[in-house]
């Protein structure tokens, strides 16, 4: 019987509400959205959605690395951008962490972010 159990990384920001910055339950991990937030600082990391994003994988990375899973298990991603004209900056960074066999993604478009951010990524991996 698959049991759900909380997944925390001292690697990625602290959850700023109520919710958990993952969750693994059977074989599958399902991670919350993560912005673009240094754990060090709780600062955002630069000022371009393409210099968030990085942060934001570096944070799910790390979340991921806790469950002994790394982004080479992600099945699904799901991002967050405030400005769409910063799509193709944000794939770029984006690639550099999905080099090879990608996951699935959707991309949608939103009005605003917590705490101003540009860009917000959740993700499902996998145990194989």
């Amino acid at each position: 019987m698959s049991m759900k159990k909380v997944v925390r990384s001292d690697g990625a920001p602290a959850a700023i509400g109520p919710y958990s910055q993952a969750i693994s339950c059977g074989n599958m991990v399902f991670c919350s959205g993560q912005l673009g937030l240094d754990p060090a600082t709780g600062l955002l990391a630069g000022g371009s959605a393409s210099e968030q994003v990085k942060r934001c994988l570096l944070n799910l990375e790390a979340v991921l690395s806790v469950a002994g899973l790394s982004m080479s298990d992600v099945v699904k991603t799901t991002l967050y951008l405030v400005d769409m004209g910063e799509f193709k900056e944000v794939n770029e960074s984006y690639a550099a962490f999905f080099e090879e066999s990608p996951p699935a993604r959707s991309t949608v478009g939103v009005s605003a972010l917590p705490l101003g951010a540009k860009v917000e990524v959740e993700a499902i991996a996998s145990r194989r």
